[in-house]
């Protein structure tokens, strides 16, 4: 939602160039020699700010009609005005996790769901490109508005053993400031767990994002996840150990060990305290990612959709499609600049026109350096 500068976000520059003119004479004169005055450009440098926000009568409906006169703007609680408010169509990069060791809940074909309702969802003209991430991230669909182009792309997809959603991240981020699009949103259909990236590596990553004009929402199976995982941290349970492996690789098994590997197992004592350390972990992972999901797709002015089933997942993608097609584009000049100030900056716009609901709020850190 913010464009700043040396971290991905653009500022408009405007130049002011000083041209000495000289008169004629009958004789030659010798050119002068020229001072600083007369040569050196003039640099004014204006920052624009650009902030994604959604607009909602009270009935919870989108309002196609909002003007810069109906908003205000505070930022760290002084007030500013709009510069321009413009609706354009959503640019939208669907983010698939589609691994992990110990996942349980979580799979490629509820994830496979979960993209193409939000991709259903969308008004047409939206641009929309896929990414999956399991043993690495790639780019599974450019930019397009062709809606069959882009669910061709989601049915290509496929699991890894493996989860490496902080390289995801810096990816999805690059990916998106490279097109120099505005109106740009972010779906992480993802647990948010590292198979191996510390935790300094994954704040880093998720805290650049705080610092682009990028909205994120999160379709999370932290919550299922970690309710699959609770019994199974104790030592006696009567629900199943964990699957070996995923049902995905399980399916390619012979039948005989197929049936085997699949096969229910209601009382279980579980004596191996290594694996009972790894389900803790894990469960831990989940919560303290969902967390921080929470925190970035607040601070971008997004959301967190966090269902406790997996129909209820795909219905809140729908929901997030809504929230994207409620985004207006606004553009305001911050009287503080921010290349002058590495200080917190916390953005709110509200409505001063009876019956608009906007939700805007967008918290920030920029460094300068």
């Amino acid at each position: 939602m913010m464009l700043l500068n040396r971290i991905g976000l653009p500022l408009a520059l405007s130049f002011i160039l000083a041209v000495s003119a000289s008169g004629q004479s009958r004789r030659v004169a010798p050119a002068p020699t020229p001072t600083p005055q007369d040569d050196e450009a003039v640099r004014v440098l204006t920052e624009e700010i650009k902030l994604n926000v959604l607009a909602f009568d009270e009935a919870g409906k989108f309002v196609p009609d909002v003007k810069a006169s109906d908003l205000v703007i505070t930022e760290n609680n002084i007030l500013h005005q709009p510069s321009s408010v413009r609706r354009i169509p959503a640019s939208v990069l669907i983010v698939m996790d589609t691994g992990g060791e110990l996942r349980q809940v979580k799979s490629l074909d509820q994830t496979r769901r979960t993209a193409r309702s939000v991709v259903n969802a969308l008004k047409p003209g939206d641009m929309v490109a896929i990414m999956q991430y399991s043993d690495k991230a790639e780019i599974v669909s450019e930019w397009t508005d062709n809606k069959e182009q882009t669910l061709k792309a989601i049915a290509r997809t496929n699991f890894g053993r493996r989860s490496a959603f902080v390289d995801a991240v810096k990816k999805a981020t690059d990916f998106m400031l490279k097109g120099g699009m505005d109106n740009k949103h972010l779906v992480l259909i993802t647990d948010g767990t590292d198979s191996s990236a510390d935790a300094y590596s994954k704040s880093r990553a998720l805290n650049r994002l705080l610092s682009t004009d990028i909205s994120v929402h999160v379709i999370s199976y932290g919550q299922m996840e970690a309710a699959d995982i609770l019994p199974r941290t104790k030592s006696v349970t009567n629900t199943p150990p964990p699957k070996a492996m995923p049902d995905e690789v399980a399916a390619q098994l012979p039948n005989g060990v197929r049936d085997v590997a699949t096969a229910p197992k209601w009382k279980t004592i579980n004596l191996d305290r290594t694996m009972l350390r790894r389900l803790k972990a894990r469960k831990a992972d989940l919560e303290n990612s969902e967390v921080q999901l929470g925190a970035i797709a607040e601070g971008t002015n997004g959301e967190i959709m966090i269902p406790s089933s997996l129909d209820e997942m795909i219905e809140k993608s729908a929901a997030v499609a809504k929230l994207i097609d409620a985004s207006y584009v606004v553009t305001y000049t911050p009287k503080i600049p921010f290349t002058e100030s590495n200080a917190e900056r916390v953005i709110d716009v509200t409505s001063k026109r009876p019956g608009l609901i906007i939700q805007a709020r967008r918290k920030i850190t920029v460094s300068t350096q």
